[in-house]
């Protein structure tokens, strides 16, 4: 795609800062963790919960599969990355709070 050209279908991408490679290891996203509607953690499917830090230095290192890293007024946070597919997008995943 050269500069200035844009589709549609590719500005989903565009809002991802970095897209980690992942590692035979790399856990999927099973749930998000809330407080008060506001992302705070991710349930992984190993069980474990990892803070919202915790969850972009993994992605950031293979350990977190479908997911980009992205940045909103310098915070980082994982979006879904687009693959047409609504089933597998982190909002459509259920909620956990930090402790059940």
């Amino acid at each position: 795609m050269s500069t200035g050209q844009f589709n549609a279908s590719s500005l989903p991408i565009l809002a991802l800062d970095e897209i980690p490679h992942n590692n035979e290891k790399a856990q999927d996203i099973v749930a998000l963790v809330k407080d008060s509607g506001k992302v705070t953690g991710y349930k992984l499917s190993d069980g474990n919960v990892v803070n919202k830090q915790q969850g972009v230095e993994l992605a950031r290192h293979g350990g977190i599969k479908g997911v980009g890293i992205a940045s909103r007024n310098g915070n980082e946070y994982l979006k879904s990355i687009p693959d047409n597919k609504e089933n597998n997008n982190l909002s459509n995943l259920p909620s956990v709070s930090e402790v059940e």
